[in-house]
């Protein structure tokens, strides 16, 4: 699901709401939890999962068409762990 579809099934489960206002709720959510794993934040949703952010350290890599060695500097990355009510509803067999 893209965030424009999400941003369409909103509108369709909240008919009284205008589509540009959904639209911002949408886009101020994912702001405020790209904000706080900019800040080293965690980010739990309960139910649903948690955001955090790892930090990868400094290594040789190779380029795959030449391969030539570079180098790959030291880098934040997010990471999503989901949450037991998600995986046992995803899990139902």
């Amino acid at each position: 699901m893209t965030k424009s579809e999400l941003i369409l099934r909103l509108a369709e489960l909240n008919p009284n709401l205008y589509h540009r206002d959904i639209e911002r709720i949408v886009n101020c959510f994912f702001d405020t939890i790209t904000d706080a794993l900019a800040e080293g934040k965690r980010v739990e949703l309960r139910g649903f999962g948690a955001f955090s952010v790892r930090h990868r350290d400094a290594r040789q890599g190779r380029n795959p068409r030449t391969g030539e060695s570079v180098d790959v500097n030291e880098k934040k990355v997010p990471f999503f762990k989901m949450g037991k009510s998600m995986l046992e509803r995803l899990n139902q067999s």
